[in-house]
């Protein structure tokens, strides 16, 4: 956050320039690339039960240790290179998440084949725009919905991991498809509508 910098902002990215600097260009912008779709799904999954921030100190990190996150490489990861990842300290060192880290890379090639894209699969879920949640207070978003819920089963019968409702949620969220900033939050205004 640049010094002298007033505007308002969701009240959870406190003052801590990374996450200022997340939630001020990345956390509710639409994204509709595949390769930033499959970086947020794996980091979300690492999350679970840790604070984002934690994984986002370590983002840098994971682009090192997953190729840059490209999905093709990660799907093709056998036994060495879990072992190698289960004691990277760059990561976070969970043997189930890696290995979910794994299966979602092969869900997801499998789901971009049969829809073109992921952006294409998963934007559908909210015909193609962003749901407005139009909060005002942190006390009335929700840690999970319906839609989230629906999402997540449709996620889990195609073979993905670590992606129950909450954490799909969260997904949604960042992805921007769901836009959850405060109203009186600037992003809030400059999202509106975005799609």
């Amino acid at each position: 956050m640049a010094e002298g910098d007033l505007r308002a902002r969701c009240p959870w990215c406190g003052t801590d320039p990374l996450y200022v600097d997340y939630h001020d260009r990345e956390w509710g912008t639409p994204l509709h690339n595949d390769r930033a779709f499959f970086e947020l799904l794996i980091l979300e999954g690492a999350q679970a039960g840790l604070s984002w921030y934690t994984i986002l100190k370590r983002r840098e990190g994971y682009r090192a240790a997953y190729d840059g996150f490209d999905p093709e490489k990660v799907a093709a990861y056998g036994p060495p290179k879990l072992a190698e990842l289960a004691v990277d300290a760059r990561i976070i060192r969970n043997r189930a998440k890696i290995a979910a880290s794994v299966a979602n890379a092969r869900a997801f090639l499998a789901v971009r084949e049969a829809f073109g894209s992921f952006d294409a699969y998963f934007w559908r879920f909210v015909d193609g725009k962003p749901v407005v949640g139009n909060v005002r207070d942190m006390r009335q978003v929700p840690a999970t919905t319906p839609l989230a819920e629906t999402v997540s089963r449709d996620l889990k019968a195609r073979g993905f991991g670590f992606v129950g409702p909450t954490i799909v949620y969260a997904f949604m969220q960042s992805a921007g498809l769901v836009n959850d900033h405060l109203t009186g939050c600037f992003r809030f205004r400059e999202l509106a509508g975005a799609s």
